[in-house]
């Protein structure tokens, strides 16, 4: 305190006691009030301290007036006792504006991933990282901007099958005609799993349904009546689209990706128990020779001979039915690993189970009210061109597919089935040889599912980080990108784990 500061106080000190002589019947209510100034003013004091040292003495019970309703005289003079002015107990105040509440203290976030972030290896890099209790955005580069995804697009697209079809959905072949014989109809109704492997062998996808139990039940039905004619009904959606594009021609050829019809059989591999086999020019075409051969091992009267056309069944009776396993078995053979051919599938059956035509083009809106409808995410902006994610033309924000990730790590609806699916880094799918050397560190922690196309490696799912956060994310590297840019995300993933909640985004 400075001398002047001293010299006030003892001039109020000298001032109250000259009033409460004079004032005896107000001395414990005026008095407590002065006091409360004088003493307890540690912000008058305060505010002594920085005004200009010219300021009068006056000042300060010029501020306590405004508190306390202290007497409004100088203190120069004494103040007349009238029985008016002495019978109020309760002094007049002021009202004063309440507090403003503090806000709470954010944590400050200190660990950076900015270094493998810009790794040179991952092109033009776009990614979010989420708390996946929360939501808070952790980690942001343009994670607004839609992009392409490569096979994260089928996380999408089994979101928006679970929601349109349902886990026990199964897609349905049959077999209609008369059973007074002649003609028969094969229609498709976009089981790509049908299999024309034998009883007793299983195909790519195990525990398909056979070609010779839909053989066997015509059999069945018809007898010893002839056949003369197998018509091939693949309408239950336009072919029309059936390769997009903007998918490369050696997809097709080295066996990454069919032509999507509504009517095949083993996705139209060459080699059913292969994965990757090429694929054929005309699905529909391989189902039938497939589909006369099994009639011909159940002895079908005519169906050596019968001949081959495309249409659609004029006929609604049923002589034979099978269906595929649910939807909730084939994510399981999808996701794992990265199955176009599923995917394109589901995409489809989607858009027709929901009201729409099974077209390509009508996957964006499909996807965009299933995402918002079942699962109350914000996909205005999407474009999806198909549904395994091979077209460069797809478009996904980051922040969507980390958002999406929320919900399937807090299993909403049925998507613990894709958290179950999703590979595990360094365990399995498509992470199984993934996160070595110094990403070891994250084996076990990571479940994501992988992306790659000629432009892009993109990787999304959860993080158990090492601090016992749970986070969510989605990175795309884009551009003039090689398979380096797997190692670079892995080690980018790994930098999240290590810093869990303390992730900074800077």
């Amino acid at each position: 305190m400075t001398s002047d500061d001293e010299a006030t106080r003892a001039g109020l000190l000298s001032r109250a006691g000259a009033f409460f002589r004079t004032h005896p019947r107000g001395t414990a209510i005026t008095g407590g009030a002065l006091a409360l100034v004088i003493f307890g003013g540690g912000a008058l004091a305060a505010g002594a301290a920085t005004a200009p040292t010219s300021a009068p003495a006056t000042s300060a019970p010029a501020v306590a007036r405004s508190a306390s309703a202290a007497p409004s005289s100088s203190a120069a003079s004494t103040p007349k006792a009238t029985p008016k002015a002495t019978s109020k107990a309760t002094p007049k105040t002021t009202a004063r504006s309440a507090p403003s509440p503090v806000p709470s203290a954010v944590p400050l976030r200190t660990c950076t991933v900015a270094g493998a972030a810009s790794d040179a290896r991952l092109g033009t890099f776009e990614g979010t990282v989420l708390d996946a209790k929360s939501g808070a955005t952790l980690f942001d580069r343009s994670g607004s901007t839609p992009a392409r995804t490569g096979s994260v697009m089928k996380t999408l697209t089994t979101a928006v099958a679970l929601a349109d079809l349902g886990a026990d959905y199964r897609f349905t072949t049959k077999v209609v005609g008369s059973t007074t014989g002649t003609g028969i109809a094969l229609v498709g109704g976009g089981d790509a799993t049908l299999s024309a492997t034998p009883a007793g062998s299983e195909s790519i996808y195990p525990g398909a349904p056979k070609l010779s139990t839909l053989a066997a039940e015509v059999k069945a039905k018809l007898g010893t009546k002839k056949i003369t004619n197998i018509v091939l009904d693949d309408s239950y959606w336009s072919d029309a689209d059936a390769y997009d594009p903007s998918w490369p021609a050696s997809e097709l050829t080295i066996g990454y990706q069919p032509r999507v019809v509504s009517l095949m059989v083993d996705g139209d591999r060459a080699n059913p128990t292969l994965s990757v086999s090429p694929r054929s020019s005309d699905p529909v075409g391989r189902a039938g020779e497939a589909f006369r051969t099994a009639l011909v091992a159940a002895k079908v009267s005519g169906a050596s001979t019968a001949a081959l056309t495309r249409g659609t069944a004029k006929s609604t009776d049923v002589l034979a039915e099978v269906k595929s396993q649910p939807v909730s078995t084939l994510i399981g053979q999808m996701i794992p690993n990265s199955d176009n051919t599923l995917a394109e599938m589901m995409a489809r059956v989607s858009s027709k189970v929901s009201g729409s035509d099974g077209s390509a083009a009508s996957l964006t809106a499909v996807y965009q009210k299933a995402l918002k409808g079942t699962y109350g995410l914000d996909a205005s902006t999407i474009k999806i061109v198909d549904g395994s994610g091979e077209s460069a033309n797809n478009g996904v924000p980051s922040a969507l597919e980390a958002s999406l990730m929320r919900k399937v790590l807090a299993g909403e609806g049925s998507l613990k089935l894709l958290y179950d699916s999703l590979p595990v880094s360094g365990q399995s799918g498509t992470l199984s040889t993934r996160f070595t050397g110094a990403n070891a560190i994250a084996r076990g922690a990571i479940h994501a599912k992988t992306g790659w196309i000629d432009s892009a490696y993109t990787l999304a799912g959860t993080v158990d980080a090492k601090d016992g956060t749970q986070l969510t994310f989605a990175f795309y590297a884009i551009g003039n990108v090689s398979g380096t840019a797997r190692e670079a995300l892995d080690t980018l993933a790994t930098a999240v784990y290590s810093c869990g909640a303390n992730l900074s985004d800077d």
